[in-house]
């Protein structure tokens, strides 16, 4: 059967699973949902414990998938979302759920550090602002707001390295995943102790540094009991979702750029240096060597299934673009504000709120639908032009997530950003990506350039279209403009 390689992603709204053959080919891929509870406005958390009972429940049934053996699996890699903070005492207990990126609780917090180290001192060291949404705040809230928890724990640890803890016994925390730990170094790749002693935190709370592509340990017989796995087989470290999609879209060398159409969206640019911006978002790469400036934003393919599951009635995704590409590129002028919940980069503004703009009675649904597309479109387009102000150049674009599938709204994002768009053969990319980390450490592949050669293929690719960028561009002026004339608005009614 060949040499199989797992991959495991810990998304917001589920888990994946996917077993794929060495040459990129799935052989068998689930997913199993578990919630997201928001106890109070701004707070947004998920259980853990949550995720390793679906990821127990995804591997089960992908092992009981014609193809797939357990024995033939000689590697299993861990993706997951950012920013997690997840306390564990010694004996590796959850003491608390964790706030995940959509959190907010500890704005105040950071607008108290802001003011008492400075934001200058931070950015030199951690390349990020500091905001609600990353690890630091979190740790700083458990401190401040829950100092018993605090003093308990042993460990903060990642999505991604959660699972890996549970798989080996072991705890890691890996490099694409410490952007969201201010007292990181960025550049130099170490934790800067300095830093930590001023924010009252030390790097003692987190595991120790790790290659995202090292082996941390063997699945343990516990764990093997709970998913059917083999005993021994190894477990890399893994990585940030957004950095394991990239490379499964084909993105592991300078100069290349993915752009993500999952429930967010985003971008990332890979480099050989260490490039910030303060308005977007600076994090390694997990392929050594590289990272990544990404734009991260909250609406992606989730702005549609909400209006899908609040607007749509009984229509599907297809019959919903189906609708609306009967309208022309710039929906006739509306546009719509994709801040479902806030906005993350480049505005960076909790308060932010989605807005329809334009309608009036000669206005349908399908105006709606495709000016929901054309939005995020807009909010990928915004990213990528704070991007350029750092002197990177973006050509082509490598898509990857649900929205990729969609053959209209792939092609509005090349209209409106200009950019030639490539889309891969698979929309597994994130799991390929956490797959082929595990390909990497256990030796199935001798190099970067070897696995992507081997398992990544491009399907179709989507050229702009000079003259619906011109009506694109209009529309950009005035979605920025609408932000920026509603920016105080959403502060003062929030």
């Amino acid at each position: 059967m060949g040499n199989q390689l797992l991959g495991i992603d810990i998304g917001t709204s589920a888990c994946k699973v996917a077993v794929f053959h060495e040459d990129g080919k799935v052989l068998a891929q689930c997913a199993k949902p578990y919630p997201v509870y928001y106890p109070q406005s701004g707070w947004v958390e998920q259980n853990p414990m949550e995720w390793w009972d679906a990821v127990c429940d995804g591997i089960r049934e992908a092992l009981s998938c014609e193809g797939v053996e357990a024995e033939c699996i000689k590697g299993i890699g861990v993706d997951g979302q950012s920013w997690s903070a997840i306390p564990v005492d010694r004996e590796r207990n959850v003491l608390h759920n964790t706030p995940i990126w959509m959190d907010t609780r500890a704005r105040h917090i950071c607008d108290k550090v802001k003011k008492e180290i400075g934001f200058e001192r931070i950015f030199e060291v951690a390349g990020n602002d500091f905001l609600p949404s990353y690890v630091t705040p979190k740790l700083l809230w458990f401190r401040e707001e829950r100092p018993e928890i605090f003093e308990r724990t042993y460990k903060f640890l990642q999505s991604n390295s959660y699972i890996v803890m549970k798989l080996t016994g072991a705890m890691s925390q890996d490099y694409s995943q410490c952007y969201g730990i201010h007292f990181f170094d960025m550049a130099s790749l170490h934790y800067d102790t300095a830093l930590a002693e001023l924010l009252g935190l030390s790097p003692e709370l987190m595991p120790q540094l790790c290659p995202c592509d090292a082996v941390i340990g063997e699945v343990t017989k516990e764990a093997a009991d709970l998913t059917g796995l083999k005993v021994g087989t190894p477990v890399v470290a893994g990585g940030l979702d957004a950095a394991c999609g990239a490379l499964g879209a084909g993105v592991y060398k300078a100069g290349q750029t993915q752009e993500q159409g999952g429930q967010a969206g985003g971008m990332s640019i890979c480099a050989d240096k260490a490039l910030s911006h303060k308005k977007l978002i600076l994090g390694t790469h997990v392929v050594p060597g590289l990272w990544l400036l990404q734009g991260g934003t909250v609406g992606g393919g989730g702005a549609l299934k909400w209006f899908r599951q609040e607007l749509g009635g009984e229509c599907s995704f297809d019959e919903l673009t189906a609708e609306a590409e009967k309208i022309a590129a710039g929906s006739d002028g509306v546009v719509f504000l994709p801040y479902m919940a806030g906005e993350r980069s480049p505005i960076w503004n909790p308060d932010a709120k989605g807005v329809f703009y334009g309608l009036s009675f000669d206005k349908s649904r399908a105006h709606m639908i495709r000016a929901v597309l054309e939005g995020v479109a807009f909010s990928l387009a915004h990213n990528l032009r704070t991007a350029m102000e750092t002197g990177v150049r973006i050509d082509t674009l490598n898509a990857m997530g649900g929205a990729s599938n969609s053959l209209l709204w792939t092609q509005i994002k090349a209209d409106v950003t200009g950019k030639r768009i490539q889309v891969p053969a698979s929309d597994t990319a994130t799991t390929l990506g956490a797959a082929i980390l595990a390909g990497i450490g256990c030796g199935v592949y001798r190099s970067y350039e070897e696995a992507v050669g081997r398992t990544i293929a491009i399907t179709r690719v989507h050229e702009p279209d000079a003259e619906k960028r011109a009506v694109y561009d209009r529309s950009m002026e005035l979605y920025l403009r609408l932000y920026e004339n509603l920016e105080k608005t959403f502060s003062d009614f929030k």
